[in-house]
C-alpha cells in the first residue's frame, strides 16, 4: 500500500520497527511514509475521546491506540469509484516481472 499522501511505495523494511505509520483518514485505514509523517495537512481522523491519530481502522470499526476507545466505522456513503493507480506502478510492477522471469 503505497503513503496516502505522496504516493510513495514502501520497500523491503530493515530489521526494526518500520519507519511507517498507520492512520485512519475518511474511515479507511492508510499509510504515512517517513517524509510526509511531519506534514501538517495529513487529514488523519482523530479519536471521539481523546483527540489522538493514532487509529486504526478494522472489521467495521475504529479504534485508537492512545486511549484504546472503539467505535463503530461509518458505512460507505456510495460504492468508491475505482481509483487510479500512482503513476508509474505499472512500470514497477512490468519491471518486477521482467526481474522475476528473467526477460529483457
Amino acid at each position: 500500500m503505497p503513503c496516502y499522501r505522496c504516493g510513495a511505495r514502501q520497500t523491503d523494511p530493515v530489521r526494526g520497527a518500520s519507519p511507517w505509520r498507520r492512520g485512519v483518514s475518511a474511515e479507511t485505514q492508510v499509510l504515512i511514509c517517513p517524509d510526509c509523517q511531519g506534514a501538517q495537512d495529513l487529514r488523519l481522523d482523530t479519536c471521539e475521546t481523546c483527540g489522538s491519530t493514532h487509529l486504526i481502522c478494522r472489521l467495521g470499526e475504529v479504534e485508537c491506540r492512545a486511549c484504546g476507545a472503539v467505535r463503530p466505522a461509518a458505512p460507505p456513503a456510495a460504492e468508491p469509484a475505482a481509483a487510479d493507480p500512482p503513476p508509474g506502478l505499472s512500470a514497477e510492477v512490468e519491471a518486477a516481472l521482467n526481474r522475476v522471469l528473467g526477460r529483457r
